[in-house]
């Protein structure tokens, strides 16, 4: 018995930690997509980031995730402007790897997806 308290009390530590950023996670309506591991020179690259984006789009705004048509409607709106939205800094992105230019906070931080 004394050896499991230890074990227990570590237990509920961890899941008082993971618990809340999973709720968090649940509600958010943005997302950040990181792109400094991509080489954006190819159109690959290019590609594979903007998939980011409108996976990231689909997760913010809850794509397919209803039974009710208005729902999936709403939600491809909200996907299709998410992306709308992104599309500048992907662009901005792409051009100044292209330039060569670096953006040290821009690289770290990534591309926000948001809902709204």
């Amino acid at each position: 018995m004394l050896k499991t308290f230890p074990a227990m009390a570590a237990l509920v530590a961890a899941s008082a930690l993971v618990l809340p950023t999973v709720s968090h996670a649940q509600t958010s309506d943005s997302v950040v997509v990181p792109y400094s591991g991509i080489n954006l020179s190819s159109l690959a690259g290019q590609q594979q980031l903007k998939r980011r984006v409108s996976n990231a789009a689909d997760i913010v705004c809850a794509a397919g995730m209803s039974p009710d048509l208005a729902v999936v409607r709403a939600d491809r709106v909200c996907t299709s402007d998410a992306i709308t939205r992104a599309a500048p800094a992907v662009e901005a992105a792409i051009d100044n790897y292209r330039r060569g230019s670096v953006e040290v906070l821009g690289a770290a931080a990534g591309i926000t997806v948001s809902a709204h």
